[in-house]
């Protein structure tokens, strides 16, 4: 019972701080949690949360109810590269993270 979320727009560092919030909690009571965090993040994973718990009702018959957090994994992703125009013909790179997320749930 797990979902995925590869190459997001946030970097490991920012989304580790929601994920904190929610390990080990009942879904129930993560996906209250996420929906009045105020972070870009919390978005995120109440999506994969949804997903993860959606696919264990779905393919394996659980009862939401009874699945609670069991692990949640960020990773730092690869990172996008642009570049900001400089003076005398020159260019600043700017690094913009990402991040792979993992959740992975389980009965009470």
């Amino acid at each position: 019972m797990k979902a995925h979320l590869n190459g997001t727009s946030i970097s490991s560092k920012k989304a580790n701080i929601i994920a904190g919030l929610i390990r080990g909690k009942s879904v129930d009571e993560a996906l209250n949690i996420l929906k009045f965090t105020p972070k870009k993040s919390a978005k995120m994973f109440f999506k994969i949360v949804t997903s993860a718990a959606a696919n264990a009702v779905h393919n394996d018959g659980k009862k939401q109810e009874d699945l609670r957090i069991e692990q949640i994994i960020v990773n730092r992703g690869s990172f996008n590269k642009r570049f900001l125009p400089s003076t005398r013909g020159r260019a600043l790179p700017i690094h913009k993270p990402t991040a792979h997320i993992t959740v992975e749930l389980t009965d009470k």
